[in-house]
């Protein structure tokens, strides 16, 4: 028994050695360790054996307590592994019953009767206690499992708080820029005009630059609202059957004179397989990535290619720019992050356009990946699903009539509204503006009094007084008797305006508006 003892403490120094360094083959170990248990009980059994082989009464039944009491006390310390100590009672109770049976008498059938109960009673409670060990490692196991989420959640809202105080340092910062300018450039405006006449020449200057920083501002701004938009989850994916031909193409003419005005090669390698993604969303994430290739790319190529992964087609961008060290791979679709624009020259940028790239995919459940070499380029690749082409190309078929339009403009700012409807004019186009709907429609009911008026797009802001920029369009539509298309143009941020005009039909233009985005609007919604 000695011996015995001794080399399970040996194995057991062993296992404990092993598993500090290697993970253990835990089923192979155990049992290893049942089989030395059953060795140990058939020992504990054998004295049982020699106590009942005398015939001796009180030593039988001093040999009944002691087994009794080794069968109870190993319940404990056996039953985590069921199987070893199963063995473990059998082996130690075998040579006793074969006792038993071998001799006749009352007195030994009694001790059959005691051991039979024995046997069922322990195996009852070892059955217990595993269940409650059992359960009791499961659920120590949950909440160091618990334990680790929480600890992972904490960090990943901790990380979240500093990088949206990064992030609004930041922006706090590139919107003060362009507003300084602009009080500037208001100032020296005004200056000159304190002087007399503005001089053609000097008023076109100062428009233009104006015209820069506004654009600037308006960039940031809309920026800004697009990672708020992906941020809330507002922003409905649409997803479609899209030619790979037909988008390369778009992009091909659209990036044609950006590639000629930096001198590089701009190559294209379309396929004519078909994806199912929403079109509107992959082309902003290409347009950005095209845009950053085009951006820091001094000589050389960009490229824009497919290959195709099984049931995926991966569209890359590739550039023969700077490229990107492994460092900064993650931190380069932060936001206000530019590793070659350190100056923050507003022309090469403003640092969201991987940002609202990586919101998109992941919008999308595209996979986005980067590949790069420091000093030769770098690779953005996005993975797309393909799937079958349509049965039936749709045909479009533009209703924009050749002629000027007719707008009906509704907008409570009246400053906002007369510069709109100042600019429609310029244009164009035959406005019938109003602060309300029964305003609007009036202008537009004298018009028609005077002859023909017709009405081929509702302009409307979001929040008016009394209703919203929805109800103020059916208003209009039941005044008109005719789903006339429309266009909302708000500055309205908040959650309620981005979930109710993402549920809706209507294009919306955020605040301030670029003159060129809203001309395009124009004919967009028109055809």
């Amino acid at each position: 028994m000695y011996a015995l003892t001794l080399y399970r403490v040996l194995y057991a120094k062993r296992y404990f050695a092993k598993t500090r360094t290697l993970p253990a083959r835990s089923q192979t170990w155990g049992w290893h360790a049942s089989v030395l248990s059953w060795l140990s009980s058939l020992l504990w059994g054998l004295v049982g054996w020699v106590g009942f082989a005398t015939g001796d009464p009180q030593l039988q039944a001093f040999t009944c307590v002691v087994l009794t009491g080794l069968a109870c006390g190993a319940v404990p310390s056996l039953s985590a592994f069921p199987a070893a100590y199963a063995g473990s009672l059998l082996a130690m109770l075998a040579p006793v019953t074969l006792q038993c049976l071998l001799r006749s008498g009352e007195t030994y059938t009694t001790y059959l009767f005691f051991l039979a109960c024995l046997a069922g009673v322990n195996l009852y409670y070892s059955r217990v206690t595993y269940r409650t060990l059992y359960e009791t490692i499961r659920l120590r196991l949950e909440n160091v499992d618990l334990v680790g989420r929480l600890e992972q959640e904490r960090d990943r809202a901790q990380a979240a708080d500093q990088a949206k105080s990064r992030f609004l340092a930041a922006a706090s910062h590139d919107l003060r820029q362009p507003i300084h300018a602009l009080s500037l450039f208001v100032a020296g405006l005004a200056a000159l005009a304190d002087r007399g006449d503005v001089v053609a020449d000097k008023a076109r200057d100062v428009a233009a630059r104006l015209g820069a920083v506004i654009g600037n501002l308006g960039g940031l701004l809309n920026g800004l609202l697009d990672i708020s938009r992906l941020d809330a989850g507002v922003v409905t994916v649409n997803r479609e059957i899209v030619s790979v031909q037909r988008l390369f193409t778009d992009l091909a003419d659209e990036f044609a004179a950006t590639a000629a005005a930096h001198g590089l090669h701009w190559r294209v390698r379309s396929s004519r397989l078909w994806l199912e993604t929403d079109p509107v969303l992959l082309k902003r994430v290409l347009d950005n990535l095209l845009a950053n290739a085009f951006r820091y790319t001094e000589n050389g190529a960009v490229l824009l290619g497919c290959r195709r992964r099984g049931q995926y087609l991966e569209i890359q961008v590739v550039d023969s720019g700077p490229g990107i060290a492994e460092a900064f791979r993650e931190q380069i679709f932060d936001e206000f992050v530019q590793l070659h624009n350190l100056e923050r020259d507003r022309s090469q940028g403003l640092g969201l356009g991987l940002a609202i790239v990586r919101h998109t995919a992941r919008l999308l459940g595209h996979e986005l990946h980067l590949a790069s070499v420091p000093g030769r380029g770098s690779c953005f690749a996005i993975k797309v699903p393909l799937t079958a082409p349509p049965t039936k190309l749709r045909a479009f078929q533009s209703v924009l009539p050749s002629n000027a339009l007719g707008i009906l403009v509704i907008d409570d700012e009246i400053t906002v509204l007369e510069a709109l409807s100042e600019l429609l004019e310029v244009w164009g186009h035959r406005v019938y503006a109003g602060t309300s709907v029964q305003a609007a429609c009036g202008r537009h009911g004298e018009a028609q009094a005077m002859g023909i008026a017709p009405v081929h797009l509702i302009l409307s802001d979001f929040r008016l007084h009394g209703m919203n920029g929805l109800q103020a369009i059916a208003q209009v539509r039941q005044y008109l008797d005719t789903d006339v298309p429309a266009i909302i143009i708000t500055a309205d941020t908040s959650s309620a305006c981005l979930e109710a005009t993402a549920a809706g039909e209507f294009r919306v233009l955020q605040k301030p508006l670029d003159a060129t985005l809203l001309q395009e609007s124009l004919k967009t919604c028109l055809t």
